[in-house]
């Protein structure tokens, strides 16, 4: 396993997720779309949840949702994390993908002003050439 340059371990791009972190790279957000039903669905995986269909498409979305949970964290789950704390954990549903939600961190905004409905929108950390983090901030 790599190490990216801040000591996080590397993300590895898996068959169904390689599409994903490449559209990552040119700061663009997908999802899975099923061209069967319409559902989409996040995490990457090989068969519709909802109909089992093996069709899908890669979806470009807006970026744009509301925070649906998060979490401060005091206590690093990593490392490379231990200079951060306490950080914020964020899972985002997303506006145009129902159903959707992704985990990142909140880059602007102070922990104590995170609220569950607030609106936010997707940005981009390059890590390394190769390896961007979708990430997000107030919208």
């Amino acid at each position: 396993m790599g190490y990216l340059p801040d000591g996080m371990p590397l993300p590895g791009a898996e068959t169904d997720t390689a599409a994903w972190w490449e559209a990552a790279k040119r700061h663009e957000l997908v999802v899975q779309r099923c061209t069967d039903c319409g559902t989409f669905r996040h995490t990457p995986l090989p068969t519709c949840y909802n109909c089992q269909s093996l069709n899908f498409e890669w979806a470009k979305v807006s970026g744009k949702g509301k925070v649906w949970s998060y979490i401060i964290c005091y206590h690093p789950v990593h490392p490379a994390l231990k200079d951060r704390e306490p950080y914020n954990v964020v899972l985002v549903e997303l506006d145009d993908a129902p159903g959707v939600r992704m985990v990142g961190n909140l880059l602007d905004c102070p922990n104590e002003e995170v609220k569950v409905g607030m609106p936010v929108k997707v940005c981009f950390e390059d890590k390394t050439d190769d390896v961007t983090m979708p990430q997000w901030q107030r919208a």
